[in-house]
C-alpha cells in the first residue's frame, strides 16, 4: 500500500477493501512517500488495522514517530512556511504517532521479499526525504514528485510545491532511466511520463 491519507481515513480505507478481492492482513507493507499529514495521517489507523509494516526514509520517519511534519520546510520564506504550517494543522487536526518499521535509505529497496515487482527508490526533491515506488511494469507511484489535481496544477507536470527543484529534476531523471512509463501522483489521476520528458526538456 501507497501512503494512508489523512487523519480519518480508516473507515473509508475498509469501504474500499469491500469492493476489491482483499483483506486488511493482506498487506503487508505501507510506503509512505513523505512525511506531510496528508500522506501519513491515517498511518497508525491503517497500521493497526492490517498488521503491516511501515516504510518511509530515514529524513521523514520522525515526522510520523514525533510528529515533526510540523517543522518540515516549503518554498515561500518565513512567512510561506508560517501559513503552510497553520493551514496544515488546521486542515489535518492530529496525527497519532506510529512507529516506522522499516527506514528507507538513499540506496532504496527491493519488494521480491513482499512479493512485489519494483522498489522502492529514494526521490528527494517536494521534500528531501521523499522516495517512490517504481514496479518493473513502469507504473511509478511518486507520491507529491508530480502533480495534476487542483489547486496545485492545472495539468500533469512537475509538482508546484517542492523543497528542492534541482533533486526533483534528478530523481526523475533517475525515475525515467530506471524505465518509469506512467506516472501515478498522490494529486490526480495517473499520466504518460512522456509528459515529464517534455518537462525535463
Amino acid at each position: 500500500m501507497i501512503d494512508s491519507g489523512p487523519p480519518g481515513k480508516r473507515a473509508d480505507f475498509v469501504r474500499v477493501l469491500k469492493n476489491i478481492p482483499l483483506r486488511p492482513e493482506d498487506i503487508k507493507l505501507i510506503v509512505m512517500t513523505d512525511g506531510h499529514p496528508d500522506h501519513i495521517g491515517s498511518a497508525r489507523d491503517i497500521k493497526d488495522l492490517t498488521n503491516a509494516r511501515i516504510a518511509m526514509h530515514r529524513l521523514s520517519k520522525s515526522c510520523l514517530e514525533a510528529g515533526e511534519w510540523r517543522k518540515m520546510h516549503v518554498p515561500g520564506g518565513r512567512l510561506g512556511n508560517a501559513i503552510f504550517r497553520r493551514i496544515m494543522v488546521w486542515s489535518s487536526g492530529e496525527i497519532p504517532p506510529a512507529e516506522v518499521d522499516l527506514v528507507i535509505e538513499d540506496s532504496g529497496l527491493f519488494l521480491k521479499d513482499y512479493g512485489v515487482s519494483g522498489r522502492i527508490l529514494y526521490t528527494p526533491g517536494h521534500t528531501l526525504g521523499s522516495i517512490s515506488v517504481l514496479l518493473d511494469s513502469g507504473d511509478a507511484f511518486v507520491g507529491d514528485l508530480a502533480m495534476n489535481k487542483l489547486p496545485f496544477r492545472f495539468r500533469p507536470g512537475l509538482p508546484t510545491i517542492a523543497e528542492d527543484k534541482v533533486k526533483v529534476r534528478e530523481s526523475w531523471r533517475k525515475l525515467l532511466e530506471l524505465g518509469a512509463t506512467t506516472v501515478y501522483p498522490a494529486h490526480g489521476k495517473p499520466f504518460s511520463a512522456e509528459v515529464i520528458k517534455r518537462a525535463l526538456k
